[in-house]
Order: structure tokens, then C-alpha cells, then sequence
């Protein structure tokens, strides 16, 4: 049976669209998934099922956190398989001056047209390092996340497809998640 990552967006960020973790496994539980995880506090739900079509998917889970919740979270779906991949085709890979504490990837909820993704490697950046890589964003904050120079609203805007992200340890542990239930 597939496993599925599901990345929710603004969930229990400065005190607004609080979900508890166990009401949002429970959520993916009455939606028939198996064995729903959550890990952190932020919208990480790791499950099964075997409906395969992402779209269905992200409707049904958007539906039923809207009736439980009374709001509509941005939901990312990826594959274990698709993690994986992008875990492998990480840009910065080579790098040994990279802390994965500093390190984004942002999964866009579609992969930008190539005229918008011109448009979004356009803007200055500096001193954060900003690569695309099909549908995520892969972003390095040297000195921290916590006041960034890049405006990632403005590059949202640009690559026309909104997004959430997560940080490299985050997404490490979700696959290690993903993979014990393989």
C-alpha cells in the first residue's frame, strides 16, 4: 500500500488554525488511511492508503479538516517514493558547509511554468541561496530562518503556485516515518 506524506500549511503557526495532533490523525483515521502519524506540530501526517490520485486525495483531506476545523489548510501531498527523490536531488548535497537547521525545502503545491520560474530566480536572494528543483524550493539561510533578507511572498507570487515548507531534519525524519511503513 502507498505511503503518502501530507504537508499542511499555516497549521498552528502564532496561535491560529490549531489543530491537535491527535484530532488530525484522527481525521485521516475516519478517512479510512492506515496507520496515520503525525510528527511535530506543524501538519505532518505520514499514512497509507491506496488511493493513488493525489488530487483526490488532497480534496478529501481538505474537506474533512474544513467540516472538523472550520478552516481550509493548503495541503502538499508526496509519495515516499517522490521524498525519497527529493531528499537524492537535493542541490546543496555537496556542500559540507550546509546545517540542516538552516535548510528549507519548500514543496510547491505544483511545479511553476518556466516563465514564472525565470521570474522567481530573478529576485535577489542574497545572503539565502534559492534553487528550484521541479516542484520544490530548495533554500539555504546562512545566518538563520528567523530574519530572512529573501522575501518568499514575493517569490510565491512570481512562481505563480504557493507552498510550505520544511526543514532538512524535519524531512529526514519524515521519510525514516514513511519508510518503516513501507
Amino acid at each position: 500500500m502507498p505511503v503518502f506524506i501530507s504537508f499542511l500549511r499555516a497549521v498552528n503557526v502564532g496561535g491560529h488554525n490549531k489543530i491537535k495532533m491527535d484530532a488530525l490523525r484522527a481525521v485521516y483515521e475516519s478517512l479510512g488511511f492506515r496507520n496515520p502519524q503525525t510528527y511535530v506540530n506543524s501538519g505532518n501526517v505520514v499514512f497509507q492508503s491506496r488511493e493513488r490520485n493525489v488530487a483526490l486525495l488532497t480534496k478529501k483531506i481538505q474537506d474533512s479538516l474544513e467540516k472538523k476545523f472550520g478552516f481550509r489548510p493548503t495541503i502538499v501531498l508526496r509519495s515516499a517514493v517522490e521524498l525519497r527523490a527529493i531528499i537524492a536531488a537535493n542541490p546543496f548535497a555537496k556542500r559540507k558547509d550546509i546545517e540542516p537547521g538552516k535548510f528549507l525545502v519548500t514543496f510547491l503545491a505544483s511545479t511553476p511554468a518556466a516563465e514564472a520560474l525565470v521570474a522567481a530566480l530573478k529576485i535577489k536572494t542574497d545572503p539565502e541561496e534559492l534553487r528550484i528543483v521541479g516542484s520544490e524550493a530548495f533554500i539555504y539561510f546562512p545566518n538563520g530562518m528567523g530574519r530572512p533578507k529573501m522575501s518568499w511572498p514575493t517569490i510565491e507570487r512570481a512562481l505563480k503556485t504557493t507552498g510550505t515548507g520544511r526543514n532538512w531534519n524535519t524531512i529526514n525524519k519524515l521519510l525514516a516515518i514513511a519508510e518503516s511503513l513501507e
